[in-house]
């Protein structure tokens, strides 16, 4: 089993529940952890061995633009879409942040943590 991590990717969307939010947007950073079997691809050294992580980001930044209210339901969004994609994945996990969210008061961020794991076959 091996792991790759996309860190720090910065996106500016419309994700909020109050209607600023939805119009003015705001700065999101996501965090992903892929684990899967790197299988062959440390041997042939070809990238249709492993995991395309440009096709991650793709596929993240795709799920950027499309709104949502809740954290909660982006992040999910963003797993469900990942393990349909890439089947060699195991575990997903994804931390998403919104950068100075509007609380009421000075707060750097909020993040959500979700996880994913792929059934395993009995």
């Amino acid at each position: 089993m091996g792991r790759i991590l996309l860190e720090n990717m910065r996106f500016y969307a419309f994700h909020g529940v109050y209607a600023e939010e939805q119009r003015i947007g705001n700065d999101f950073v996501i965090d992903l952890q892929l684990d899967f079997p790197f299988g062959n691809s440390v041997q042939t050294d070809h990238l249709s061995d492993t995991v395309n992580y440009e096709a991650v980001y793709q596929l993240v930044k795709k799920q950027m633009m499309i709104p949502s209210m809740l954290l909660e339901h982006l992040a999910e969004r963003i797993l469900t879409q990942l393990m349909q994609s890439f089947p060699a994945l195991q575990y997903v996990e994804i931390r998403l942040s919104k950068l100075h969210p509007p609380l009421g008061g000075e707060v750097e961020r909020v993040t959500v943590v979700l996880e994913k794991h792929r059934a395993s076959n009995p």
